[in-house]
């Protein structure tokens, strides 16, 4: 039976990695996966997954207007479809979440998504929230802090290296913006008072 799994963690928990990794799987074994990744995520070229560790394959890519399930019953018309990933997952909509519950309920075919669970600001991303609530399956990547504990917080920081406490929900970077950290060192720079 299919199931919903969401894999979340702070940056550079090998999110990405882990996504990549399950598709070379399921190729291995002759089965067909659907990749997909948010078109607001174009660090590394529009329709692509790309790991730190410089792994990368071509992605569809899905944006808020997007109806994922029309697009995995249309490449199901097309042949037999194993597995959706999903990367960058933090930036479903609460709809394109109700419509993966529908893949893996009407259309039996697992859906594994991958990403953050909150932002920087420590508020959970629409898209985790509803992943959080409804996924068959929560599975924690863990990474860890500068002092060694494990991060669960994602620290925006400006040009100069200072926290930030406001400001956009969405600003897409890497390791040049955002450090994770364990919530008593993200506290002390983000809800400082």
């Amino acid at each position: 039976m299919a199931q919903l799994y969401f894999y979340y963690s702070a940056m550079n928990a090998g999110k990405s990695t882990s996504l990549l990794q399950s598709a070379y799987n399921y190729k291995e074994r002759g089965m067909e996966s659907v990749i997909f990744t948010a078109a607001v995520d174009d660090r590394y070229g529009k329709g692509k997954v790309t790991s730190r560790i410089g792994l990368s394959q071509d992605a569809d890519i899905f944006s808020s207007n997007c109806n994922i399930f029309d697009m995995m019953s249309d490449k199901l018309a097309n042949g037999p479809v194993h597995c959706a990933l999903v990367d960058e997952c933090q930036f479903l909509t609460k709809e394109q979440v109700k419509q993966l519950c529908r893949v893996v309920d009407e259309l039996n075919v697992p859906v594994l998504c991958y990403g953050l669970r909150t932002d920087f600001m420590g508020e959970p991303f629409q898209g985790s929230l509803y992943l959080m609530s409804w996924a068959d399956k929560l599975i924690e990547l863990k990474t860890i802090c500068h002092c060694g504990r494990k991060a669960s917080m994602v620290v925006r920081m400006d040009e100069q290296g200072n926290a930030l406490s406001s400001g956009s929900q969405v600003e897409i970077g890497g390791n040049d913006k955002y450090v994770s950290m364990c919530r008593q060192h993200f506290s002390e720079l983000v809800w400082r008072d």
